[in-house]
């Protein structure tokens, strides 16, 4: 039997020890303060005082927050379709190139390390009511998008924006799973005279389970915390039409000076995103061997 040394072990809790320090710092202690903000009423100065579930209760009847909660279903129920598309015809593009890949998948990457609030100014710039892309439709097609001032079409905008900054990034995802399926099980498909578009839903949309599971749950994540592209581009607007649960944290903690009320939010948006997580992989995640 194979025991460690006093030295060995002592060795070993040293070298783990600066990541247990960060974590304890940087994880543990934040969401120990979380929970106990929630239960409190603090306005930054001065000690915490003790409020029970008033902030739960303020939370449960502010009407704000639920419909940013809506928001979230509404950008995904736009932003889902929209990515996972774009994803994988950059995947099956990707696969298809034979010289320049790795130029093209960088190039494509890069969008995913830009800065949040570098893009949405060129964007709200480039959107604006009299910027050039709708220019170009006025002077093409005769029609002027109110795209970040309707509140039927603000979302959507917000969806195409932050699509282009996870196309790559999902896109290259879902490439890796392509790499993985052997090509003989596309050579059979081709002796048995099956057709491209029932070889994609027969055959690789179900041997990429993994990775359109994976991609699921990061956009899941990014829906709950959107915050930089509303605040920055439409300020939540127009009619709270594009407000998002972390831009409600962010001026109940700052602007009404409620941190507590912004804890409890946050704990209320991680119960739920952690069980929309675990609807999706209990519905949708699969087992698959390739032998």
């Amino acid at each position: 039997m194979f025991r460690l040394t006093i030295k060995e072990s002592s060795l070993g809790g040293l070298l783990a020890s600066t990541y247990l320090g960060y974590s304890l710092v940087f994880w543990l202690y934040p969401f120990l303060w979380l929970g106990i903000l929630s239960f409190t009423d603090w306005q930054f100065i001065g000690l915490p005082t003790f409020s029970g579930l008033k902030n739960s209760i303020n939370v449960l009847h502010d009407p704000l927050f639920w419909k940013a909660m809506k928001n979230v279903f509404l950008f995904l129920f736009y932003y889902l379709p929209i990515v996972l598309s774009a994803s994988l015809l950059f995947a099956f593009g990707l696969s298809k190139i034979k010289y320049g890949k790795a130029f093209i998948a960088l190039s494509f990457l890069l969008a995913n390390v830009s800065s949040g609030v570098a893009y949405s100014i060129v964007f709200s710039k480039l959107f604006s009511e009299y910027g050039p892309i709708n220019l170009f439709l006025q002077a093409h097609f005769g029609i002027n998008v109110p795209w970040f001032t309707a509140p039927d079409v603000a979302m959507i905008s917000i969806a195409l924006i932050v699509t282009w900054k996870f196309v790559g990034y999902y896109g290259l995802i879902f490439y890796s799973g392509l790499l993985a399926i052997p090509k003989e099980i596309y050579d059979a498909a081709a002796l048995d005279q099956t057709r491209p578009v029932k070889r994609f839903f027969r055959l690789t949309l179900p041997l990429m389970n993994a990775q359109i599971v994976m991609v699921l749950v990061l956009a899941i994540s990014v829906a709950f915390a959107l915050f930089t592209e509303p605040y920055l581009i439409t300020g939540g607007g127009p009619l709270d039409s594009t407000t998002t649960p972390m831009v409600v944290m962010y001026e109940a903690a700052f602007r009404r000076m409620k941190p507590g009320w912004a804890a409890t939010m946050s704990i209320f948006v991680a119960a739920f995103s952690f069980s929309l997580i675990w609807l999706v992989r209990k519905l949708l995640e699969k087992n698959i061997e390739i032998v």
